[in-house]
């Protein structure tokens, strides 16, 4: 577990707090005003429900927006507190996604958060990333990609990953966590191949 408290708090505060006013930024929400709607009403404001009520290219501008939003987050954590480490890491990154998900703009009604994390993923573990794209290709291409799927393994996946490759994680909590999440995954994968076969 990254030690908080060895963080200088006043930087730290600040850094968290405009992650998440970062994330507040829901780049679908801000889009779809401009064309004079609020996605919202109809679909989900991420790069794929912006894809099925504006088009292709709507979807892959605001799935970009997203997902700088969640690179500015993490470049800005490094520059402001460059002692960080994994601790800061994992707080700017949880309060990125926390904006996207709890617009404090938008009446905190905001997407699913996969995005930015995609972004402050790529600045603070790329490794971690590139993982969890190559793991959700081989998992998640059979399945509905149910959201909690796709999120149980993520989160199996990243923590077995960051505590493997860790030098002060506890190990074989990393390991216990991957062997729950794999009886909680495992079952949702089958449900999800059985539900597409019928």
């Amino acid at each position: 577990m990254p030690d908080l408290t060895a963080l200088p708090p006043a930087p730290t505060l600040l850094v968290t707090v405009l992650a998440f006013l970062l994330g507040s930024l829901v780049s679908g929400v801000l889009y779809s005003r401009a064309r004079g709607a609020d996605i919202r009403d109809r679909d989900l404001p991420g790069g794929s429900g912006t894809w099925r009520q504006f088009g292709r290219g709507a979807g892959i501008l605001v799935s970009a927006g997203d997902i700088l939003k969640g690179i500015v987050a993490a470049l800005l954590a490094r520059a402001l507190v460059p002692q960080g480490g994994e601790a800061l890491a994992a707080l700017v990154t949880g309060a990125v996604v926390a904006g996207h998900c709890y617009p404090v703009f938008f009446g905190f009604r905001g997407g699913g958060g996969i995005a930015p994390l995609l972004g402050a993923l790529l600045v603070f573990t790329p490794g971690v990333l590139l993982a969890l794209l190559v793991s959700k290709r081989i998992a998640l291409d059979k399945s509905d990609r149910k959201a909690m799927l796709g999120l149980v393994l993520y989160l199996v996946l990243s923590s077995l990953i960051s505590g493997l490759t860790g030098s002060n994680v506890d190990n074989a909590a990393h390991v216990g966590g991957l062997v729950t999440g794999l009886f909680v995954a495992a079952p949702l994968v089958l449900y999800g191949l059985k539900a597409r076969q019928v």
